[in-house]
C-alpha cells in the first residue's frame, strides 16, 4: 500500500497507514510552513529593485516566486531567512530585518 505524506491527517483510517508510518512518496516542503523557523526576514525595496531575478535564482527554498517573468512577493511561509538573496542582490534592494 502506498501512502503520500500530504494525504495523511487525523481522519486517516488506520488501514491506510503503513507499518511504522513509513512514507513512500517524495518529500516536499510545499506542505510544511518552514518559514516559522525564520529569525530574520527579507524586505524588498521596490525602488532599488531592477528585476534582474538573481535573488530568485539563488534562493535555496524557492521563496522568491516569479510570475510572467517578474518577481513577486516573498513566500514567507517557506522563507527561512538565510539572507542569500540579500547578499546576491547587485542593487542592494533586499534588506534583512530581525524577526518575523
Amino acid at each position: 500500500m502506498r501512502t503520500d505524506i500530504h494525504k495523511i491527517n487525523e481522519q486517516t483510517p488506520h488501514q491506510e497507514l503503513t507499518e511504522g508510518l513509513m512514507m513512500f512518496a517524495g518529500g516536499t516542503s510545499k506542505y510544511f510552513n518552514t518559514g516559522e523557523w525564520r529569525t530574520r526576514t527579507p524586505i524588498l525595496n521596490k525602488d532599488l529593485c531592477r528585476d534582474c531575478l538573481v535573488c530568485s535564482m539563488v534562493c535555496p527554498d524557492s521563496s522568491i516566486p516569479l510570475k510572467d517573468g517578474e518577481r513577486v512577493e516573498f513566500d514567507y511561509d517557506h522563507c527561512k531567512g538565510c539572507g542569500i538573496c540579500a547578499k546576491a542582490c547587485p542593487f542592494y534592494a533586499i534588506e534583512m530585518k530581525e524577526g518575523k
